[in-house]
């Protein structure tokens, strides 16, 4: 057994990010990140507020996107939102590039979109990553992004929103790893529902990972611990 409950646990990003995710499922899942101590709980921005509020004292960061889930909004728009998300508490921000942008390869506006998210949370003493939404993508944009994320010193970068049409693939993921600085870590997003498929991708470097089956996750996480111990104890 390589790692530890808490590296595990610290992996995830616990997504609350369901359009019809209610209220009363906001404080059910804040409960589940905060009993799993996770490394943070993402929700939606109008929740943030009192996400914030049912993590204080504890370990668990409280987490928004912006530009979610299209990227389409305008700059000046994204980084109001960053600014709203750090008054309500926010400690890390994903935001979404503009797709059609990117597609466009207009990497002068990409570059100019991300900075400006970028530079108010860091300002804010937060950090940010940045999703890629690569299931629309080619390599050559994927990589490209990884170049401008470490030109305006993202924090992180990001498979997806886990709404497109794919979610992250470990081709991604390497391609990513490869083309990152080794400051800047990797999120995978969508499609990361099982223990073995975390622990696949941690091996490649991945840092992160977005979860809606945390609970399922790490309960056998702590399954496989006990039974590790108990086989050394015999």
């Amino acid at each position: 057994m390589d790692y530890t409950y808490s590296q595990i646990a610290k992996m995830i990003d616990h997504s609350l990010l369901n359009p019809v995710l209610t209220d009363r499922d906001l404080e059910a899942g804040c409960a589940v990140a905060r009993a799993y101590d996770v490394a943070s709980a993402c929700v939606k921005p109008y929740h943030l507020k009192r996400c914030a509020e049912l993590l204080a004292g504890s370990t668990v960061a409280a987490s928004t996107v912006i530009g979610f889930p299209h990227g389409g909004n305008t700059t000046a728009v994204k980084v109001a939102e960053a600014e709203q998300a750090l008054r309500d508490g926010g400690t890390e921000l994903d935001m979404v590039v503009n797709i059609g942008k990117v597609l466009s390869e207009d990497w002068d506006y990409v570059r100019q979109d991300i900075r400006a998210v970028a530079d108010v949370t860091h300002a804010g003493g937060a950090i940010v990553k940045v999703i890629f939404e690569n299931c629309y993508l080619q390599d050559s944009h994927k990589i490209r992004l990884c170049e401008i994320c470490a030109e305006v010193g993202a924090n992180f970068v990001k498979t997806s929103t886990g709404y497109g049409t794919g979610g992250a693939t470990i081709a991604d993921l390497k391609l990513m790893r490869k083309h990152s600085p080794p400051h800047i870590r990797v999120k995978a997003a969508g499609g990361i529902r099982t223990l073995d498929a975390l622990l696949e991708v941690r091996e490649i470097g991945v840092a992160r990972s977005g979860a809606t089956r945390t609970a399922e996750m790490l309960d056998e996480c702590k399954q496989r611990i006990e039974a590790s111990t108990l086989v050394q104890h015999r």
